[in-house]
């Protein structure tokens, strides 16, 4: 008791003053319940508004870190208080910000979940630059989660080693069942192993000081246990969402994909169009000089057939042969 009573006056010093951060921390968690700067949520339709929710989301995983640290430094405050009223201060202030941080941690990731809403006609490079930013922050958020659940088991462990600690002290030749079962229990069934080991100890107020804080020691326990519970929660919600994020992706890259083809083929058809476009013309342009040609030549024939059946000087060679008959039927009347 003598070295914990030691090891709490060293800690009691070296956390003065993280109250005012922790009191800050819980503050600016009760601030997250309106996550928007203008009390709007913003529109991811557009890409301008989809980097604005990137951003605020990002800031929103810089406070659930800083309320991560915050935890870690209540849990230690706890086991190291030096009175009943500083305990009980302490697990107060650890269960509102607990409450904050579980508010602030589903509202990310529904956050996260929204950035995945499908949107029409955005281009293939948009929807690229969408998958890499959505896997940026899902990827912060889950490192996040990693470190609270890190946080949260290191401090279970150390409340256990506390409460096997305190058992001990009351019953010091105690069992590894015995042990295992009132470290293990936060039902209160093994309360009647503890009021045993009291009633038959010879130091009676050491020992129900020691049950109190055993009590204390498992309902941090038992608020570690849900916070865990969730956390496992959001880690598989983060699982599914990054691989339904895949899944669109591939959907929006294949009909990007199908677009894209589909651009192809209507600029070919398009090119071949205009080919036989070219062609009608070119042949249209054919068929005028051959039907030019064609009149060229019928005229041509026909003068010239004309003239070779009427050669020129034909005419008056007839009427000068009449004009010689003339005289010559006068003179035989």
């Amino acid at each position: 008791m003598t070295r914990d009573r030691l090891a709490a006056h060293r800690a009691q010093r070296q956390v003065q003053g993280a109250g005012a951060i922790e009191m800050q921390s819980v503050s600016q968690a009760r601030s997250s319940d309106h996550p928007y700067a203008n009390g709007e949520p913003n529109d991811i339709s557009t890409m301008s508004g989809f980097y604005a929710e990137v951003t605020s989301i990002q800031e929103a995983i810089s406070q659930f870190n800083a309320n991560i640290a915050t935890i870690s430094d209540l849990h230690a405050r706890s086991l190291n208080a030096l009175s009943e009223q500083e305990s009980e201060s302490n697990a107060s202030r650890l269960a509102e910000l607990t409450n904050a941080t579980r508010a602030l941690s589903n509202e990310i990731s529904r956050r996260i979940k929204a950035l995945q809403t499908p949107v029409s006609g955005i281009s293939r490079n948009d929807a690229e630059i969408r998958k890499n930013r959505i896997t940026l922050v899902h990827g912060k958020f889950v490192e996040a989660l990693q470190r609270y659940q890190t946080v949260e088991q290191q401090y279970r462990q150390r409340y256990r080693d506390r409460v096997e600690r305190q058992f001990k002290i009351v019953k010091p030749e105690a069992t590894p069942e015995e042990v295992s079962a009132v470290v293990n229990d936060t039902e209160g069934s093994a309360n009647g192993i503890f009021l045993q080991a009291i009633s038959s100890s010879n130091r009676y107020g050491e020992s129900r000081q020691a049950y109190r804080e055993v009590q204390e020691r498992h309902q941090d326990i038992q608020r570690i246990e849900h916070t865990l519970a969730e956390l496992a929660q959001l880690f598989n919600d983060m699982a599914t969402l990054i691989e339904q994020q895949q899944e669109k992706v591939d959907n929006i890259e294949t009909r990007a994909a199908e677009v894209n083809t589909d651009t192809k083929r209507g600029t070919e058809q398009v090119g071949i169009a205009v080919g036989h476009a070219r062609s009608a013309r070119r042949k249209r342009w054919i068929c005028f000089w051959l039907t030019v040609v064609i009149i060229l030549a019928a005229v041509g024939i026909g003068v010239g057939v004309y003239f070779s059946q009427h050669p020129p000087g034909s005419s008056s060679s007839s009427s000068s042969s009449s004009t010689t008959a003339s005289p010559s039927a006068t003179t035989t009347a």
